[in-house]
């Protein structure tokens, strides 16, 4: 039943929004998408999901990485674009009854290559045209995903991290667990995106990605004139919906 209303959440939500859910079909995943595309002369704000549900412990995968709240959703849903595209990560959403999901998407490789090929191909066919322009959104490890994805394309023009793991070998030693040598780490890339204007909203109560995560990933760009982190009254977690209508319009650097 909690699957299920997960599901049913998120659906209700996406709809109330506007946005219409699809399936993509990419490298063996099955990506859950919502989107709204009114305006192909306008930029996409795209939103990329968390890590969801992925452990139910410190030493226990979950068997459904869907999230409880899908916050990228959530703020997706606030957002009065007239582009607005949210992709979920692998195996979320997943119909876990017809079909299985490799359980390393949720740990190791969770930041795969394989993921993030996935992930991109997923969102160039999600685009209604090849000429717009993205503006990447990523909460949490949905971050990492925008940077590296920002990394690797040449139409994304601004990126603005939520709760963003821009470094999962730092955070996984701050919470002393296993680090993740099957993923890409986007601290890597932090240079080559460091020409785009980028805004990395960081929790000044969060204790899952502290706010030095966001200023160790600045420090790596030799150019840093073009990011910037704002301190907002939240943690993991919590404060970011009703703060995000607001935090939306801060000005880009640069």
């Amino acid at each position: 039943c909690t699957t299920i209303d997960r599901h049913e959440n998120a659906s209700k939500l996406a709809h109330g929004a506007g946005l219409n859910h699809s399936k993509v079909a990419v490298r063996g995943f099955a990506l859950t998408a919502y989107s709204r595309l009114t305006d192909v002369t306008q930029p996409i704000n795209v939103y990329i999901e968390g890590d969801g549900l992925a452990w139910l412990s410190r030493r226990q995968l979950s068997p459904d990485p869907t999230p409880k709240v899908a916050m990228a959703l959530a703020l997706a849903a606030l957002d009065r674009a007239e582009n607005v595209i949210y992709i979920a990560r692998p195996c979320q959403f997943h119909d876990f009854a017809n079909s299985s999901c490799d359980s390393a998407y949720l740990a190791n490789s969770r930041f795969s290559e394989k993921v993030v090929d996935a992930m991109n191909q997923a969102l160039s066919q999600l685009i209604a045209s090849p000429h717009q322009k993205l503006n990447l959104i990523g909460y949490s490890g949905g971050a990492a995903i925008a940077v590296m994805l920002a990394a690797r394309r040449n139409d994304v023009v601004s990126i603005r991290t939520v709760a963003g793991n821009l470094d999962h070998a730092y955070v996984n030693q701050i919470h002393k667990v296993d680090l993740m040598p099957e993923s890409l780490n986007p601290i890597n890339v932090a240079d080559k995106i460091s020409r785009l204007p980028q805004i990395h909203f960081v929790g000044v109560n969060d204790e899952t990605i502290p706010p030095q995560v966001a200023q160790r990933f600045i420090g790596q760009q030799k150019t840093a004139h073009c990011a910037v982190i704002v301190k907002v009254d939240a943690n993991h977690e919590s404060g970011w919906v009703k703060m995000w209508p607001k935090l939306l319009k801060q000005s880009l650097p640069c």
